[in-house]
Parts: structure tokens; C-alpha cells; sequence
């Protein structure tokens, strides 16, 4: 087996239909793949249609830890748990609205771009930052992601409806699936998770960290390695996998059978 979880569609801010990543998986040469679009199943059932590969129905959600933001792959989750969708569709149409207003920040931070060059961008995905990102690019701006522009807490930044962590676990387990962190040190992000944030996700029911990423060192990879064994956490590897939007091809970091089997028994205790 070869087992890539966590990939994305044109449902969240892919550039591959969700329809077309089981074939490309197959192609890539893997056998398992988990589609874990953000804040949403919408791809799930295009993606569950090809037979190319084993599908995991995923979801990332966007969460708060402290003062951070960080991502929670929800795996194994039932799409149709009444509670966790209502909170994910919760955080998509905020994140509509924290959307326009941050063009309408950038527009008056002299960037020269429109509500309607991001939307077409998006091509009908729900609004984020890398459909701003883009029209940033487009228009000679290519530091979007800095305190100049649209990070965290940036001069373009909007506050958005979020969950924290723990809450985002528990609405995982309760809809059937497991919890695991997702690229918690990458070099990308502003901030990254402590070992002691991590200890206290793990009691509140968190499965496992992503260890392996594109976007994670070597060194980085052994020491998350080494908490995780400690706290009795699962390891992860995955390709984050955008489509064009970033250079990364999936499969390019895998899950052991043995963890993903791990994985989907602990699932199965959840539910």
C-alpha cells in the first residue's frame, strides 16, 4: 500500500476536480488516498464515484491554538454528521465575508486588484486567501503572505469565525473519525506547535501529528518523531497536494500501512 492523506480539490483551493485526483493517485502510483478539502465534503462524492484508488473521506479545518492558527485533518469522518457540518458551513460563509473585506483592505492599501478578478481565481471554490494571494501576485505583489499584506495579523488581515482545536477534535471523534495535526512545524507558517501544545492536544483525544511534509525539515521530522512517541501519537506522512498552486506532486511524502491501519481501528473505536 501506499498511502497519501491529505490532498486537495477545486472544492476548498485545488486546482484538480475532485473527480480527476483518485485517477491522478492512481497514476502517482498510489493505492489510498484521503481528499481533505478545507472546511468542506463538497468533492467527496465526485471523488468517491472513481474506483482508481481507496478514498478516506477528510475534511482540514481550519482552528485556533493560543493565538495561532493550525489545521486539523478530520479522517474517517462521517460527511453527513449533522454537528460537524453546520460548523463547517459556519466557518465557509465567514470565510466569504472575511474574504471580501480583505480585498476591500488591499484595495485600500493601494493594491490594484477586485473582488471579481479573485472570484474568477477561485473558479466557483469557496473564497480564501490564496485566490487573494494570486490577484496579489498578478498585480506585482508577490510578499502577500507578510505583515505588509494578508498573514496573520498582517495590515490586510481579517478576523474570521474559528474553532479551537480542541473543539475541532472533538467534533472529528464525534462524527466518527480521527484527529490528526496537520504539518504542525512547517517552515510557512508563522508560528509553530510546541511540544507542550502537543501534549495537550494528545489528552484531549488528538490521534496523531503529520511528520512527514514538503514543508517540514529532516531535523523537524525527527524531533516531531520523537514527541509524538512520547505523548503515543501516530505519524503521518502526506504531499499537502494543491494541484498547480503548489509545486508538490502527490505521494510525495506517505502514511505506513501500519499507522494507517492504526488509524482507521482507532476510527472505528471512536464511532
Amino acid at each position: 500500500m501506499t498511502i497519501d492523506l491529505h490532498a486537495h480539490s477545486t472544492a476548498s483551493d485545488g486546482t484538480t476536480p475532485p473527480a480527476q485526483l483518485p485517477r491522478l493517485a492512481a497514476e502517482a502510483g498510489l493505492t489510498v488516498l484521503a481528499l481533505t478539502d478545507h472546511d468542506t465534503f463538497a468533492g467527496l462524492a465526485a471523488a468517491s464515484a472513481a474506483s482508481d484508488v481507496e478514498l478516506v473521506p477528510g475534511v482540514e479545518i481550519s482552528c485556533r491554538l493560543d493565538d495561532a492558527e493550525v489545521h486539523l485533518l478530520g479522517l474517517f469522518v462521517d460527511p453527513g454528521h449533522a454537528e460537524l457540518g453546520g460548523e463547517l458551513e459556519l466557518i465557509r460563509t465567514d470565510r466569504e465575508r472575511r474574504a471580501v473585506r480583505m480585498v476591500e483592505r488591499c484595495q485600500e492599501l493601494g493594491a490594484p486588484i477586485s473582488l471579481a478578478q479573485v472570484r474568477e481565481i477561485a473558479a466557483g471554490a469557496p473564497l480564501g486567501r490564496p485566490h487573494i494571494a494570486a490577484a496579489l501576485a498578478a498585480a506585482g505583489i508577490t510578499d502577500a503572505f507578510t505583515s505588509d499584506w494578508i498573514a496573520d495579523g498582517g495590515r490586510a488581515d481579517v478576523p474570521k469565525h474559528v474553532l479551537s482545536t480542541v473543539e475541532a477534535i472533538s467534533l472529528v471523534r464525534a462524527a466518527g473519525g480521527v484527529a490528526v495535526l496537520a504539518h504542525p512545524r512547517s517552515v510557512k507558517r508563522r508560528a509553530s506547535v510546541s511540544d507542550a501544545q502537543l501534549a495537550a492536544l494528545a489528552e484531549a483525544g488528538l490521534a496523531g501529528v503529520e511528520v512527514d511534509h514538503p514543508e517540514q525539515s529532516p531535523e523537524v521530522r525527527a524531533r516531531l518523531r520523537a514527541v509524538a512517541a512520547g505523548l503515543g501519537l501516530l505519524t503521518t506522512g502526506s504531499s499537502d497536494f494543491h494541484g498547480d498552486r503548489k509545486p508538490v506532486r502527490l505521494g510525495e511524502c506517505t502514511t505506513s500501512p501500519e499507522v494507517f491501519a492504526a488509524l482507521r481501528q482507532s476510527a472505528v473505536s471512536v464511532s
